[in-house]
């Protein structure tokens, strides 16, 4: 039971990504959430949906944020999720869209609402090259 709660919760965060409802967004944090996004800073506290609001206005037209490989574990209130995630956007006054293949860890905690987002760490693999680069161009 507690695998399918937390399926329908990422569905959710997917169905809320491509509306760019950022209320539907954060609502899936917990008060106190610990955030590591892709854009600065280093660390967040907390979700904002003037934050989110403010991320999806770079973008025209929807976006599409979906979930893949999740490898979910449950262990009484507390859960982890390791999955790929693939986003696509079309940044704002671009003609084309990009795809863009992440790394999301997310730890959720059971509370009175159902599970909730306590810890999420999202990323890109870079070159070890010397370079830097983040490694944009992967895809499993």
């Amino acid at each position: 039971m507690s695998e399918n709660e937390i399926r329908d919760l990422l569905a959710e965060r997917t169905a809320a990504m491509h509306a760019k409802d950022a209320q539907r967004v954060v609502a899936s944090y917990t008060e106190k959430a610990v955030k590591f996004d892709l854009a600065p800073p280093l660390r967040t506290t907390g979700a904002s949906a003037e934050y989110v609001s403010q991320w999806f206005g770079t973008f025209d037209g929807p976006i599409s944020y979906t979930y893949h490989d999740e490898e979910i574990t449950v262990s009484g209130d507390l859960a982890v999720v390791a999955a790929l995630a693939k986003l696509t956007a079309t940044p704002q006054g671009q003609s084309e869209s990009f795809t863009l293949w992440l790394r999301a860890t997310f730890a959720l905690q059971r509370t009175e609402n159902g599970w909730l987002i306590a810890h999420e760490h999202v990323s890109t693999p870079f070159h070890m090259d010397g370079s830097f680069r983040a490694a944009v161009d992967l895809q499993p």
